[in-house]
């Protein structure tokens, strides 16, 4: 992946290509890697042709984008399970959750369709760009601070007009078996517009259960290694844990360290507390 421009605001990520063999699980035999390969590249460039009905504004359009991203999430072998608490249908609504993979983006979309605040260079990639533009993400130029306002501000105005938008606070990917602090900034435009903030627990599992770093984006990865891993893997499973809604206050930083905690499943302790970087996680 493009590696931003080096200043002291800039989210790290300790995550490098060590993190995918550490979260690595056997494919199989060759015959069978093939198979499923070219049975889900197949399907997904199958479904890429749809993306222009995403477009349509037609009745129950969000319906329409949550069973895109779970029949995407299907085609390139990855099964989706929710829970936790209910899913409220409520308008201007800031999404939040950690941040592991380019996947993340069908992941929530399965859940709670909405816009994206994501990095400015996804507009160029090839596919996902298309589907980027369609569901008319908010790029984000994580190398020009000076930008950060207006980006912060165009949140907010969606979230006022009673648009769903979706942010990763940590502002940067983590390979899924570690995990940065989540940044205040862009908790600030649900303080401004008034609207609550939904954080979402989001984890990527092997069919076993154990913790997978197959859909990781990180480092000096490349977007084709990461879809690569992910086809040929035997079967990925996320999970998405719909945490309690929480007010917007008038504190950004206090907004953000409630979110974090709700998400790392340290609600109610100090998420203060919490230990930044690679963990030990549990099967």
């Amino acid at each position: 992946m493009t590696v931003a421009k080096d200043h002291s605001w800039l989210p790290r990520a300790s995550c490098d290509a060590s993190c995918m063999h550490a979260g690595a699980a056997p494919l199989g035999s060759r015959p069978a890697v093939w198979t499923r390969t070219t049975l889900r590249i197949t399907g997904a460039l199958l479904l890429f042709l749809a993306v222009p009905l995403l477009a349509v504004p037609l009745p129950g359009r969000s319906h329409l984008q949550r069973a895109y991203c779970r029949l995407m999430l299907r085609s390139v072998g990855v099964r989706i399970t929710v829970s936790g608490g209910p899913i409220r249908n409520l308008r201007g609504v800031l999404v939040v959750s950690g941040h592991v993979s380019w996947l993340d983006i069908f992941s929530i979309g399965a859940v709670l369709p909405g816009s994206f605040v994501a990095r400015a260079d996804l507009i160029d990639w090839p596919a996902l760009g298309v589907v980027a533009r369609i569901m008319k993400v908010i790029p984000i130029e994580r190398e020009n601070l000076r930008r950060l306002p207006a980006v912060v501000g165009a949140v907010a105005a969606r979230l006022r007009s009673g648009q769903t938008v979706v942010a990763f606070p940590e502002g940067t990917t983590w390979c899924g078996l570690g995990y940065g602090p989540f940044r205040p900034a862009m908790f600030q435009a649900a303080v401004d517009a008034g609207r609550p903030v939904q954080p979402l627990r989001l984890t990527y599992h092997h069919r076993d259960g154990s913790p997978s770093t197959v859909p990781a984006y990180v480092g000096e990865d490349t977007l084709l290694n990461s879809i690569r891993r992910l086809v040929t893997a035997r079967r990925t499973v996320v999970h998405v844990a719909v945490q309690s809604l929480e007010l917007p206050g008038q504190d950004r930083r206090d907004l953000a360290a409630r979110c974090e905690a709700a998400v790392r499943g340290t609600a109610g302790r100090d998420a203060t507390h919490g230990v930044h970087g690679h963990l030990t996680m549990a099967a």
